[in-house]
């Protein structure tokens, strides 16, 4: 299960379709995109590093909708290409992993935060358990096992932090930014588990090693 279901990506899919054939139209290459994606999430991260969470907030959702265009153009151009997927997905672990980091940099410049010290931790784990996420997929891909179950993949990241922070901001005392990292920190660490699970009954336990 997944808390982003199939109908609603695939209406997303049919909402952004004209400005997929727009970008087409143009000529505007898959990697442009992915690059555009990028330097937005990127910019994300320092916007919450600086304080500036709903701009941050802003900035991330934007980028989960750049992100999907990039694979939406190859295909409608044919341009699908295996260097195509692997740059797309190193740089969105990249961006993964700055979005918890600013996080935990406004984290610390703040001082009058409730449970600083112990937010700052939970981002560090946060960047480790989006990792293993997205290692535990492509590990298992590697010994040809499809492993898309689990709760938490980069779609409900993207929402889980951007949205409540356009919203409604940090909170008082940044309480709510601090409780959508810890909840989507368990998260991620659950779908690490479904993962782990999944294979080893797919593969009965057995596998290269």
């Amino acid at each position: 299960m997944q808390l982003v279901s199939k109908a609603v990506q695939e209406g997303f899919f049919a909402t952004t379709r004209p400005l997929t054939g727009w970008l087409v139209r143009l000529g505007v290459r898959p990697n442009v995109l992915t690059l555009a994606g990028f330097a937005v999430v990127i910019a994300s991260a320092v916007a919450f590093g600086v304080g500036a969470v709903r701009l941050g907030g802003g900035l991330l959702l934007l980028s989960g909708v750049i992100d999907t265009l990039d694979g939406q153009v190859a295909r409608q151009t044919g341009t699908v290409t295996s260097f195509g997927a692997f740059f797309d997905s190193m740089l969105d672990r990249i961006g993964d992993g700055a979005t918890f980091i600013g996080i935990g940099a406004y984290f610390f410049a703040t001082p009058d935060l409730a449970f600083r010290e112990a937010s700052v931790v939970i981002c560090m784990l946060a960047v480790v358990a989006v990792t293993l996420v997205s290692y535990a997929r492509a590990r298992a891909e590697g010994l040809g096992v499809d492993c898309r179950v689990g709760l938490i993949q980069r779609a409900e990241r993207l929402i889980g932090v951007g949205l409540p922070t356009v919203l409604i901001g940090a909170g008082p005392k940044g309480i709510v930014l601090q409780v959508v990292v810890a909840v989507l920190t368990v998260l991620s660490f659950v779908t690490v588990i479904q993962r782990f699970v999944y294979v080893y009954r797919v593969t009965d336990g057995r596998g290269d090693r």
